[in-house]
């Protein structure tokens, strides 16, 4: 349009034009000017994606190293840091049951608990996509702040009993009886 304003308008006075021909010669010449323009628009996209991704990593180098500027952030059970991992690795979907009661499934198809999903929803360590119906499933992602949860903090681990030590028999560790 800016290289031809009139599109190939006829004038009153001057000769008939062939519209067809004229619209062939507008694409010609409009064909190499879009494609340069698309081309820059791309690398222009690319170029932000990269700056964003830097900014993001910055921002969390910087929590990590300077604890002062933390959000609160909650100290999460194990069950809780489970499903938080596993909503992470490859997100969870929130359905709606015919009884009204809503189910919970990672990207891997298992299932993920409401009371700790429940935390995760509370804190905002998750996102719940509500723009889908519920019966179709909503998208669930982690958030920022979900993230830092799991860069942070490390899971409790069990205290297993060392290799080559067995325990006594009969010796469980619990009270008398």
């Amino acid at each position: 349009m800016a290289d031809n304003p009139l599109e190939a308008a006829a004038f009153g006075d001057g000769p008939t034009l062939d519209d067809a021909a004229m619209r062939q010669a507008r694409h010609a010449e409009a064909a190499p000017l879009l494609a340069d323009s698309l081309t820059t628009a791309a690398h222009h996209l690319e170029l932000c994606t990269t700056c964003c991704h830097y900014t993001a990593s910055g921002i969390v180098r910087d929590l990590k190293d300077h604890p002062e500027h933390r959000p609160p952030l909650p100290q999460l059970t194990d069950a809780q840091y489970a499903a938080l991992g596993k909503i992470a690795q490859g997100g969870a979907r929130s359905y709606t049951r015919r009884g009204g009661a809503d189910s919970v499934r990672a990207g891997d198809g298992k299932a993920i608990h409401a009371k700790p999903f429940g935390v995760l929803e509370k804190y905002l360590l998750i996102r719940i996509d509500n723009g889908t119906s519920a019966f179709a499933g909503k998208d669930i992602r982690i958030t920022a702040a979900g993230k830092l949860v799991l860069d942070l903090q490390k899971p409790a681990r069990s205290q297993a009993t060392p290799p080559g030590k067995v325990p006594a028999p009969g010796n469980t560790g619990g009270r008398r009886r």
